[in-house]
């Protein structure tokens, strides 16, 4: 049970004779502990994720910076030189654009098995109930058989039984 502040402040105890329920006390002080240790816990989680990400993101500001330097840079390169890095960078944008295509159809075709697979599984599973279901009624066949000789052979004995208690017939 996740306990809040307001569960807390709104919770009230039962009275013994001594005043409130020791058990339910220690109980809900428990769970209210528990609670602001997960809080805690969390908190410190959160507060390492925050770190990690400012360090990145100086990361990132470093390399905007380093960017903006090198675009000022290339801004004075010669025309020849711009052309080619355009064309360079064409062939960089072409070969992602050509991964990504690639990692997008490798998707494509694993949904796809996964798909055969479950088709599958489903096709042994439905095999597999009806295996099941003509054992059980194989089993109940074989009971209500049993239950049928049962009945004879009781209504034989008790004929048995009458023609002795009678005499022969």
């Amino acid at each position: 049970m996740s306990v809040s502040r307001i569960d807390l402040l709104n919770h009230s105890f039962s009275k013994s004779l001594r005043g409130y329920t020791t058990d339910e006390v220690d109980r809900m002080m428990q769970e209210a502990a528990d609670a602001i240790g997960r809080l805690s816990e969390e908190k410190a989680a959160l507060a390492g994720q925050v770190a990690r990400l400012e360090e990145r993101l100086a990361e990132f500001r470093e390399r905007e910076s380093t960017l903006r330097d090198t675009l000022m840079t290339t801004q004075r390169v010669t025309a020849d030189l711009k052309a080619s890095a355009q064309r360079e960078a064409q062939l960089i944008i072409d070969a992602a654009h050509s991964k990504a295509e690639n990692l997008i159809n490798q998707g494509q075709l694993r949904l796809a098995r996964i798909q055969e697979d479950i088709a599958e599984a489903r096709k042994v599973k439905a095999q597999f109930e009806m295996k099941v279901r003509s054992v059980v009624q194989q089993h109940l066949r074989m009971l209500d058989m049993a239950r049928e000789d049962d009945e004879e052979l009781e209504a034989a004995a008790a004929r048995i039984a009458g023609r002795q208690k009678g005499g022969p017939a």
